[in-house]
Formats: C-alpha cells, structure tokens, sequence
C-alpha cells in the first residue's frame, strides 16, 4: 500500500511538474519579444510585439485545428498522426495536459523566424506564415521525433528539441531572411550593385534584450526539463541546461574581447541562448564534461553563425536567429551522437532492435551520431522545401516585404497606426552611415601645431554680426560632440562665463572612426548625440569666446563642431527689469 501511495503521489507531482514547465515555455514568448525588440530599432518595437503575441495565439487556433493530431495522433507509416477532432468529440478523455505542453512548444518554433525578418516584413504575410508552421510544417516533423514516427523507432534523440524546434525554426529563419532581403542600410553597395561594406544596425534598447536573455534562460528549465519523470533526472538536466550556457557565454565574451578588443555585449547575449539551443537535445544524456565542451562549441559557433551571415552570405538577420538556433540546434543534436553516457539518470536510447546506444566519444561507435546526423538532415531538407514553398506562395499572393516608405517611417507607425511604443519619448532612428576618410581627416590633432585654415575647417565659425547692428552685445552659439561638453563648461567657466544654456540635440556629420564595434561590425552613426551651448557676452570679447571654444572643441577632424555669433538687439532681466548690458552682470 505505501508503495502504491508513494507512486501515486511521485506521478502526481511530476504532473504538476509537466505543466508548470509547459508555463514556463509560455512565458518564453515574452523573452522572445524582449530579445526581438532590444535588438531592433524602437520604430518597430509594436510590431514586434504584436508578431510575438499572434505567434501563439494563431499557433493556438491552428494547433486545436489540426496540429496536435498530426503530431501525437495515431501514427500513420511514421510519417503523420492521424487527424481527428478529439479535443471536440472525446473532451472528457482528451489528454490537456500533452496538449498543452506541445502547444506552447510549437509557438516557439514559430517565433524564431520573427527576429530574422523583423523590421521589413508585412504583418499579414507573418500571420499566414505563423499559421503554417504551426499547422503543417512543425507537427509533421515533430511527429517523427516525438509522436512515434520512423525517427524515433530508430533511435534518434531529441530530448526537448535542438532538431525539432530550433534547427527548424532557424532554417526558416534563413531561408525567410535570404527572400526578404536585407533591412535599407545593412549593406553598402558600389555602382556596379557588389556589395562593398558591412553597416551596423544597433538595437535600441540592450537593456531589454538582456531582460529577454534571462527570461528565456529560466523558461529553458522548463523547456529542458518538464518532460523529466524522476528527480535524479530533473537535477541532472538543471545541472546541463545552466552548465552550457554558462560556458558558452564566457568563451565568447573572451573570443570576442580578443578578436574585436572589447567584449561584444550583443553577441554574449545570443551566446548564451546558443548554449541553451546547443544542450537542448542531449540535455538529459550528457554528463558534466559534455555539457562544458556543447557549450564552449556553442559560444564559438554563434560568433562564426553572426559573421558568416553577415560577411559571407549578406543575409540580414537582426538578432542572431540563424547563428543561435540554426547553427547550435544543429550542433546539439549531432552532439547527442558524441557525448551521449549511459551514467546520465534515466538513460533510454536505443536503436530499432532495443540494443543501447551511446555517443562515439563514450565508445559507442559510430551509430547513434550516424542516426543523429540522418534525422538533422531529413527534417531540414522537410522544414526548408515547405518553408520555400510557403514564402512564395505568400509572396506571390499577399507580397512579403513593406515598401521602402512604410520601412523607413517604421511599421509601428504604417502597419498599426502607433505612433511610438514609447509614447512621451522622443525617439530617432539614429542609423545612417558616413565615413571619416582623406577629405575629412585634417591631419593634425592638436590645436596648437594646426594651421588657421585646418582651425576653421574644423570648427566653423558664422557670424551673423555687422557694424550697423552691432549693440555690445552677442550670443554665441557652439554646438559640439557631447563628448567634450564638460572641457567646453569649463572653458568657459575660465572666462568669466557663469550662465549659459545647454541643450542636447542630434546633429548630422562624421563621427571619427574609434573602431567601435556592434555584433563584429564597425559602427558609423550618420545622427550622432550633440549639445548645443548658449551663452550671451558684452564684456567678454566674443572674439575670446571663439577662440577659447574652438581650442577646446578641436581634434582635427572636420565635424568637431560649429560656431554662430548673433547681435542681440535687447536684453531683459525679468527680475528686476535691468536692461541690455546690465542685465547680464550677474550672468557673466
């Protein structure tokens, strides 16, 4: 009796488990809309948003319609389950759990397309891709893995789905992203259309893609380790699932402080998702050892994932998806074939005939990577002939891609009538590209060795004085880089300038190339942050001010800053009524 007890109470606690996990995996979503959106521009931020939402709502729909029956349905030759209507027809033996638990795995799949073609795609064309996936293209694929299909009376493993989900969901990605094009700007092009330079689109918001990079490393544990029926087991997974990620996040942060000279913070965010995809599949088969060398792979393979996209194939992926779950589903599934050890809690692989498998690097031969390597190229070929065939009958019938005005004004504004996600902020696409080269570097850094012509080059002077209306009194106005505002203040603090009014603005010019770098890529800002100083003089010489502010602005590049000088007709102390020269004692 104690022992029927202690079973019962075990299975119903790993079936609060199972579903508590299933709610973890939904929340993923919001990490997804936070990496998505931090990695963008904030003129997309709504559409974003809504994209993620409508993943799983739609998935829902089309998942009670006929997904779940193609995945967990009575298997037909190993290729499909077969459909039915049993959530309508047999409700009171209906299995809600699973079908839950499967359901918010498969919106996953489908919101990983959403950041490789975030930010130029028509939120119609999303809604109907969003669709099919979650219908046909996802379920049937599933359905060999987990659903009893000729996969799995193989022996392929897949634990809770590198192969499944993410290769699958990242070969859509790419092949979406590859359709679509480029976002305008990514790429630099020369008359004869060769594309010549790389450009930088920074995320608006890091804060929020780190935010999502920690809610989808909690969700993990639910994706990894709900399916897990013992508590040996669900430690072993934990152990794994934050061993990797872990892992993977400090070899890049180290490749990329080596190779680019600071560590990239983007990329350590997308190599930490790397190593959650990467131990997706052997998170329950590995040990400790496996899961440092899956992650440190993983961490090395996102930065090679991000550069081949961008460098190599020209393929515009925003937020890393192709390099985090294409490249690393892969790896970890493959992974499975090397570092599988039966020592792990619960270990069950076999092959058609019952006999254990193991991975090569544990001695178990070649086998189960060749069974590994046979369902990742299977199910990619499957996933990439119907996203293909997807994309363009969506092309052909709804169009894929937004115009260039609804791309440039941003789709929160022409796809849903938002004028900003951050209404009460002002918010500017801050992304263009100019370079410093020979007709803007002067070649000389300091003021004193500079000639008068590289001086007014450098910091214009425009003076809207004449003798007929010169009163005494001017107002100088300086805008400069924001980075020499506090040498500004105190110059002309030095002066006898105590009062002046400053304001931070955007200016257009050159920024001197300092090698800053975003996700490998050499960032040049055409709208560059500046501020704008006022201040007002009679007593002081203008000429003093000039001198004194184009001295302290001057690096020897042309944009270090401007210079306007105006006549001020009247001057008004409201105070106490002082008048022209006399109302600025107490400013000077």
């Amino acid at each position: 009796m104690t022992e029927e007890i202690m079973t019962y109470v075990n299975d119903s606690l790993f079936g609060v488990w199972f579903l508590i996990g299933a709610a973890l995996v939904f929340w993923m979503q919001a990490g997804f809309a936070m990496v998505e959106a931090g990695f963008t521009r904030a003129k997309n931020t709504g559409n974003i948003l809504m994209k993620n939402l409508m993943d799983f709502c739609i998935g829902t729909v089309m998942f009670i319609l006929i997904g779940f029956s193609l995945l967990l349905g009575e298997d037909l030759v190993g290729f499909i389950g077969k459909p039915g209507f049993d959530i309508f027809t047999a409700y009171e033996s209906f299995d809600f759990s699973n079908f839950v638990f499967n359901l918010v795995f498969c919106a996953t799949t489908a919101t990983i397309v959403s950041g490789a073609m975030a930010e130029r795609t028509k939120f119609l064309s999303y809604c109907v891709y969003s669709a099919v996936i979650s219908a046909l293209i996802y379920p049937i694929e599933a359905h060999w893995i987990w659903g009893g299909g000729w996969l799995s009376q193989l022996g392929f493993h897949d634990f809770a789905g590198s192969c499944a989900i993410h290769m699958v969901g990242g070969i859509c990605a790419l092949i979406g992203a590859t359709i679509l094009g480029p976002r305008i700007g990514k790429f630099s092009k020369n008359k004869d259309g060769k594309i010549t330079k790389v450009n930088a689109i920074p995320g608006h918001n890091i804060a929020l893609g780190a935010l999502g990079c920690f809610i989808l490393w909690l969700g993990w544990y639910g994706f990894n380790g709900a399916a897990c029926t013992s508590l040996e087991q669900l430690g072993s997974v934990f152990l794994t699932t934050t061993v990797s990620p872990a892992v993977a996040t400090v070899v890049c942060m180290i490749f990329t402080w080596i190779k680019y000279g600071k560590p990239d913070v983007s990329m350590c965010l997308n190599a930490s998702l790397a190593g959650l995809v990467a131990i997706t599949a052997p998170c329950d088969v590995t040990d400790a050892l496996g899961s440092i060398i899956i992650g440190a792979v993983a961490g090395l393979l996102v930065v090679f994932g991000v550069w081949l996209l961008d460098y190599k194939l020209h393929v515009d992926d925003p937020v890393g998806a192709v390099a985090v779950h294409m490249m690393n589903g892969i790896w970890g599934t493959l992974a499975v074939g090397l570092f599988a050890t039966n020592t792990a809690p619960g270990y069950s692989i076999a092959d058609a005939n019952g006999n254990e498998l193991v991975g090569l690097f544990y001695g178990g031969g070649f086998k189960l990577l060749g069974l590994q390597a046979l369902g990742v190229v299977s199910v990619a070929a499957w996933a990439a002939v119907a996203i293909v065939i997807t994309f363009f009958v969506i092309k052909a019938i709804f169009g894929l891609r937004v115009t260039e005005e609804e791309e440039t004004v941003g789709l929160d504004s022409m796809e849903h009538g938002l004028t900003s996600a951050y209404a009460g902020f002002a918010i500017m696409d801050t992304v263009n590209t100019m370079e410093v080269n020979e007709n803007t570097d002067l070649g000389v850094s300091d003021y004193t060795e500079a000639t008068k012509t590289q001086k007014d080059a450098a910091v214009k002077v425009v003076s809207a004085s004449t003798p007929a209306t010169a009163t005494g009194i001017y107002k100088v106005v300086i805008i400069a880089k924001l980075s020499r505002y506090d040498k500004l203040r105190r110059a002309m603090n030095a002066l006898g300038v105590t009062g002046m009014t400053v304001t931070q603005v955007m200016g257009c010019g050159v920024q001197k190339g300092g090698g800053e770098k975003y996700r490998g890529v050499e960032v040049d800002a055409t709208l560059l942050p500046k501020v704008k100083v006022e201040v007002v003089v009679s007593k002081i010489p203008v000429e003093t001010v000039i001198e004194a502010a184009k001295k302290t602005l001057y690096t020897g590049h042309i944009g270090d800053g401007k210079i306007f000088v105006y006549d001020v007709a009247k001057v008004v102390k409201v105070r106490t009524g002082e008048e022209d020269v006399a109302a600025l004692q107490d400013v000077e």
